[in-house]
Formats: C-alpha cells, structure tokens, sequence
C-alpha cells in the first residue's frame, strides 16, 4: 500500500474512533447513537474503499467493533465476530456494484450487512442461550437499525465522495 493510502487509512481510522469516542462525551442516548455513531463508521468504511483501498476497508471493518468492545458498547467479546462479518460483508457488497452503480452498491452493501449480522447475532443469541431483555436489547441494536445505519451511511458516503472529487478536479484519482 502506498504512503498516500495509508496514511489515508489512518485518518479514516481516526475518525473511526472518534465517531465511537461521541457516545463517552455527548450526552446521547443509546438508541440515538446507534443511528448516529452507525451511519457516520459505515461511510467511513465506504470511504476508506474508495480513498485507500479494499484492504484499508476490510481493516477498518474489523477495528470498529474491536473498539466498540473496549468502549463496552459490545457487551461480549463473542460480538465482535458478528459485527466485524457484517462490516465485511458492507465492504464486499459496496465493490460488487461500485464501478457500475452506485446506489446498487450502497443497497447490496446493506442489505449484505443487515442478512449477516441479523442472522450471526440471533443465532449467537440462541446458542449461547441469552434470554429475556438483553436477548431483546441485542437483537433490536443490532438488527433492523443496521438497515437505515447501512443506508445513511452510503447516504453520508455519496455526499462526502462528491464533495472530494469536486476538490479533486473532478476525477478520481489513481493512487496505485
């Protein structure tokens, strides 16, 4: 990866952490801040495709719930298993599409999300035997939300994108 990508790489990790730093300082409720922190870390992923590669991507992917965890937003390690194959799952979904259609690519990217982390949480949910409310909690956190996260997010990612290659002259360029 170049010096470029990576550093590219880096300040969308930052801001990673920083989107999921806002929960500890702005007096948000949970509810809320999983639409908010969601939508903001899936456009960064987006991001980080189009501006430092699918590798930075997958990478990204799987730092988000890492840090979600040591923030203590993920209740249990066995959680970020699930959320990091959702946000691949994003990720992979995003390049199926992205150099034919833009809107597919954010919708498959989504629809990819919600199928896999719906379906790994709710049978993670069973085996391990979870029950009552924190059963409820999880399953509602991290299941239809991540359908309007995925979608404001590519709706943050579509804004964003613009506005860099306005900057950019127009174009994308190539960092290879």
């Amino acid at each position: 990866m170049s010096i470029r990508k990576t550093s590219r790489a880096a300040l969308l990790l930052a801001l990673v952490i920083v989107f999921q730093s806002l929960r500890l300082y702005l007096p948000i409720p949970p509810f809320v801040s999983v639409y908010l922190i969601g939508s903001l870390v899936n456009a960064c992923l987006l991001l980080s495709v189009l501006v430092a590669g699918w590798r930075a991507a997958l990478a990204l992917s799987v730092v988000a719930p890492v840090v979600a965890y040591l923030q203590q937003v993920l209740l249990l390690p066995v959680l970020i298993l699930p959320v990091a194959a959702a946000n691949i799952a994003y990720v992979g979904g995003y390049l199926m599409f992205a150099g034919k259609n833009t809107i597919l690519a954010i919708s498959t990217a989504t629809t990819a999300k919600f199928l896999i982390i719906y379906l790994m949480v709710t049978s993670l949910i069973h085996y391990i035997g979870i029950t009552g409310t924190t059963a409820t909690a999880l399953t509602l956190l991290l299941g239809w939300p991540q359908l309007i996260t995925g979608f404001a997010g590519g709706a943050v990612f579509l804004s964003v994108s613009k506005r860099l290659f306005k900057l950019r002259g127009g174009h994308q360029q190539n960092d290879k």
